[in-house]
C-alpha cells in the first residue's frame, strides 16, 4: 500500500509531465505556425530525425521520391582491447548500403556487411505522418520489413547450412513524435525471426521494444540515444540490450553520426538477440555513420 505523501508525489509528477508535454507541443506549434501562418491546414512536420538511421537502428524517416541515399556504416573493435589492437583500431568491422525511395512513403534498401559476411534487403513503409493544424496527426508511423543471409562457410557440424537456415528476418512498427523543433523520441516494435540458432536454448523469435531519442544541441549537432530492450521471454544467457550513445553532425549534402555501442552489429539480426558486450566494462566499439544523398528523380 502506498502512503498518502507517495501519492501526492506520484500526483505531482502527473502534473509536471502535462505541464512539460502541453509547453513543448505549443513550441511545435508556434516553430510551425512561423512556417505556414495558415493554421487551419495541415501541415506535415518534417525533420523528425535527421536520417533514416538513429544509430544502429532505423528511424521513422524515409528518402524523398527519386533520392537515392549511399550509407557507409563502420566500427572499430573494443576500446577495452588493449594497446596490442591500439584499443580497437586494429579490428573493423563494414557495411556499405543503398537506400531508394520510389515515393515519399515507399523505400526499399540493400546492404552487405563484412560482419559473417551478411547480405540484407528491406521495405519501408510511411503509414503515417505527424502534422499539425486541422485533422492533425500526433504520431510518425513507418513499417520495415527486413531479411537477411549469412553468406560465410561453415565447418562441417553434422548438417548442411541451406540456403533457408542462412536467412533471418526483422518486423518492426516505428512510432515517433517530435515533441518540439530539438527533442524527438521514438518507440520501435521488433520482432527478429531466425530460422536457425547457435543453440537448443536459442529462441528462434526474439521480441523486443527500442527506444531511441535525438536533442538537437546546435543548428547543425544533435545529441542520440538507442537502446533496445528484450523482452523477458527473448533474454538469452550471456547476451545483452543493445545500447548506443552518438552525436549527429550535418555538414550540407549528408550526415556524418559518431557514436559508441555494445554492439558489432549493424543490422538487426545482429544487434537485437546477438550483442554480448557490456558497454558499462568497457565492451564499446567506436563508430561512425555516413550518408550521402543523390537525387535521381527532381520532385515535381
Amino acid at each position: 500500500m502506498l502512503s498518502p505523501t507517495t501519492y501526492r508525489l506520484l500526483g505531482l509528477l502527473g502534473l509536471l509531465c502535462c505541464a512539460h508535454s502541453g509547453l513543448a507541443q505549443d513550441a511545435l506549434l508556434q516553430e510551425l505556425e512561423r512556417q505556414n501562418p495558415d493554421s487551419t491546414r495541415r501541415a506535415p512536420v518534417t525533420a523528425t530525425f535527421k536520417g533514416t538511421r538513429i544509430i544502429n537502428g532505423h528511424s521513422v524517416e524515409t528518402p524523398g521520391g527519386g533520392t537515392l541515399i549511399f550509407l557507409i556504416s563502420h566500427r572499430f573493435g573494443t576500446l577495452n582491447s588493449g594497446a596490442y589492437n591500439f584499443f580497437g583500431l586494429d579490428q573493423a568491422t563494414i557495411r556499405l548500403g543503398l537506400e531508394y525511395g520510389f515515393t515519399d512513403r515507399l523505400a526499399v534498401g540493400i546492404g552487405r556487411s563484412s560482419l559473417e559476411k551478411t547480405f540484407d534487403g528491406f521495405v519501408k513503409y510511411r503509414a503515417l505522418r505527424q502534422s499539425t493544424g486541422l485533422g492533425a496527426v500526433p504520431v510518425s508511423v513507418t513499417l520495415l520489413g527486413a531479411t537477411a543471409l549469412t553468406s560465410l562457410r561453415y565447418a562441417n557440424e553434422g548438417f548442411e547450412h541451406t540456403f533457408p537456415r542462412r536467412l533471418t528476418y526483422t518486423w518492426q512498427a516505428l512510432v515517433a513524435r517530435k515533441f518540439t523543433p530539438g527533442l524527438s523520441v521514438q518507440v520501435s516494435p521488433t520482432v527478429v525471426h531466425r530460422n536457425l540458432v547457435d543453440t537448443e536454448e536459442d529462441e528462434n523469435d526474439v521480441y523486443a521494444l527500442g527506444f531511441a531519442g535525438r536533442q538537437k544541441l546546435t543548428k547543425r549537432l544533435a545529441l542520440t540515444l538507442e537502446y533496445y530492450y528484450r523482452l523477458p521471454n527473448s533474454r538469452a544467457t550471456g547476451l545483452r540490450d543493445a545500447l548506443a550513445v552518438g552525436i549527429d553532425i550535418e555538414t550540407g549534402g549528408h550526415v556524418f553520426q559518431l557514436h559508441v555501442t555494445n554492439s558489432r552489429g549493424m543490422i538487426e539480426p545482429f544487434f537485437v538477440p546477438r550483442t554480448s558486450g557490456d558497454f558499462f566494462k568497457g565492451d564499446i566499439y567506436f563508430g561512425f555513420n555516413v550518408a550521402r544523398n543523390f537525387t535521381l528523380k527532381p520532385q515535381l
